[in-house]
């Protein structure tokens, strides 16, 4: 996608709290579905803008807008964003394009009031799912988080399977315990080996609980069934991005996943960001994708003119740990990783030719997990597993506390953000999770 007007970093708002903030200045306005707290209102769409959410039900019914804009926004004034997002690019430009004109500072008076009377705090408003989520599919796309887990899983084995450097490996996961940032979750319940190496295995709680840092990608356009969506299409059905844990049950996992992959260990509960950050909006940070020559190269499918001169994101992320003990004592979260986005080994455009080459019909509205992000250093390793080297080397939080795995209590917050000289600062918000007891 080529950069445009809305790219332009001098550009700034009359609204002061988006001029220069570090998520939501006017280069970004993603999308969310919101309402106010506590009230009996109907959830619908909002776009994000400094400290503010532009209602879009109340913008759609302000006269402001026209054509393809107007259109667009009723279709994203409802509960969900899928009709909104099965629009395509020409409707997202349009009204990511005239929201970003209403909010410009030489916008005149008559606007500015129109505008201000859209708007909600966002301190006041509880977020909801995004979209009706018909599938979710995670990935597995990050070559060193595959390595290191794959010493611990199988450290008589090659760390890599074969396959792994050829196609973005996944598996369909369940779409019924995804949550919206904030939702606290139970500790799962399974079945485990009885002791390290045994064959023999007992049902209980999980001890090994991690984290998985990944982003998540919203399909927008769908395909039909049998109709594969070409490499140099698939950004055309991104629609944008957002936060993603996807939780998973260390000991519950490694036992159930031969033959068939993760089941129990992965099913209880995605945690995700409520802003879609869209791929207009990413633009200014992408980079050429490249691979190794040593290495194998994609298959003709999966390779591409755009996709290796564009086809990688540089989005920062960040994970924070904060225990009930560090809580209750006011005590801020411990950072426990850094890393970003452009170390995958594979793109999210290639993520969406796999998985339709065979066939399959994506919807508007799903949601893909990049896999977990890990980089290739010490420090930037996205799940807890790998950080403490499967619990054998424990991190430190700020408070003295230790952890090998996560605790009852503790808070797990993801964040994002891209920057770069020449463009302006934007960001994803937060995905916070917190770790409840198991079910008596």
């Amino acid at each position: 996608m080529p950069l445009n007007h809305t790219h332009n970093p001098a550009t700034k708002s009359w609204l002061a709290a988006a001029n220069n903030h570090p998520d939501f200045p006017i280069q970004n306005l993603p999308y969310a579905v919101f309402k106010r707290s506590g009230s009996s209102e109907a959830f619908r769409g909002g776009i994000a803008i400094g400290d503010q959410v532009i209602d879009l039900a109340a913008l759609s019914a302000s006269g402001l807008l026209s054509g393809p804009a107007q259109s667009a926004a009723n279709a994203a004034s409802q509960s969900t964003l899928n009709d909104f997002m099965a629009l395509g690019t020409t409707a997202w430009q349009s009204l990511r394009h005239a929201a970003f004109a209403l909010l410009q500072s030489d916008a005149s008076p008559a606007t500015v009031t129109a505008v201000t009377a859209c708007l909600v705090p966002q301190s006041a408003v509880e977020y909801a799912l995004p979209t009706r989520i018909g599938d979710y599919t995670d990935f597995y796309t990050s070559i060193h988080h595959a390595r290191n887990v794959g010493r611990i899983a199988r450290p008589d084995a090659a760390p890599l399977t074969p396959n792994f450097q050829w196609i973005p490996i996944a598996y369909h996961g369940r779409a019924s315990s995804i949550v919206i940032s904030g939702t606290p979750f139970r500790r799962p319940m399974g079945q485990m080996p009885s002791a390290p190496g045994a064959t023999t295995p007992i049902y209980g709680t999980c001890a090994r609980l991690d984290y998985e840092l990944e982003l998540g990608v919203f399909i927008g356009t769908a395909n039909a069934q049998g109709a594969p969506i070409p490499l140099d299409q698939a950004e055309d059905h991104i629609f944008g991005l957002c936060l993603l844990n996807d939780w998973s049950a260390r000991d519950i996992q490694f036992w159930e996943m031969a033959p068939l992959g993760p089941f129990l260990g992965k099913n209880f509960c995605t945690s995700i960001s409520p802003w879609i950050v869209t791929a207009e909006a990413l633009a200014p940070f992408r980079l050429p994708f490249t691979r190794p020559a040593d290495e194998p190269q994609p298959l003709d499918y999966l390779d591409g003119a755009s996709n290796r001169a564009s086809g990688t994101l540089d989005i920062r992320l960040d994970v924070h740990l904060q225990s009930a003990q560090q809580r209750q004592a006011g005590q801020g979260a411990t950072r426990v990783s850094h890393t970003s986005f452009k170390h995958q080994y594979w793109t999210a455009a290639q993520m969406v030719a796999q998985h339709t080459v065979g066939g399959c019909n994506l919807q508007s509205g799903d949601l893909f997990g990049t896999g977990t992000i890990s980089g290739p250093d010490a420090g930037e390793e996205g799940a807890i597993i790998e950080r403490t080297k499967g619990g054998r080397e424990p991190l430190t939080l700020a408070s003295g506390e230790q952890r090998a795995f996560l605790h009852d209590g503790d808070t797990v917050v993801l964040s994002g953000w891209c920057e770069k000289p020449g463009a302006a600062r934007i960001g994803f918000g937060e995905c916070r999770g917190e770790v409840l007891p198991a079910q008596a």
